[in-house]
């Protein structure tokens, strides 16, 4: 019994950890790539066929909803949604496997990104654009790509190892042969 529930304990950290450091390395990788959009692309955007590089700022939240809102608003709002995913994650990963958790440290790196850079001045540093889409950034990616991957994983019907024989309503007939 002991020996069960050191496994549980550890498979709940190393779930845990693998939750932490993704979401770590996404909200880093983000930030670094908003840091280094606001000096490069200052003055001048990036051609690079379907997407340009192209410095924006959002005041708002998704496709700038909420715009006209107060900063300190809208930081309250989002940190508080950030903290109920981590709350979820936190309590989900022991018994994810590691794509859930991969995309739920996305979401969170994501969400983290976007609420520490909208608590700097106001706004999100937007710098992908694509000419039919508002313009983005990878926090965005990271967040809208882990949420349909969590999806896709729970839309998924469950698989079990010792699933019952399946129950026959008639009785079985003898297989068809072409022997005389």
């Amino acid at each position: 019994m002991s020996r069960d529930l050191a496994k549980a304990g550890t498979r709940a950290h190393t779930g845990r950890v693998a939750v932490l450091l993704a979401a770590t390395a996404v909200a880093a990788i983000d930030l670094a790539a908003k840091a280094a959009s606001e000096v490069r692309l200052a003055d001048s955007s990036v051609d690079l066929g379907l997407l340009q590089l192209r410095l924006a700022y959002n005041s708002g939240v998704a496709f700038s909803m909420g715009n006209a809102l107060p900063a300190g608003v809208i930081v309250a709002v989002t940190a508080a949604i950030a903290v109920a995913i981590m709350a979820y994650a936190w309590h989900r990963a022991p018994h994810a496997g590691w794509v859930e958790r991969i995309a739920g440290g996305a979401v969170i790196g994501g969400a983290v990104a976007n609420v520490v850079d909208r608590a700097r001045d106001g706004v999100v540093t937007d710098y992908l654009h694509t000419g039919w889409w508002p313009t983005f950034n990878l926090a965005d990616t990271f967040l809208i790509t882990g949420f349909i991957v969590i999806a896709l994983l729970h839309a998924r019907p469950e698989r079990t190892t010792n699933a019952p024989e399946p129950v026959e309503d008639h009785p079985a007939t003898p297989p068809i042969t072409n022997e005389p």
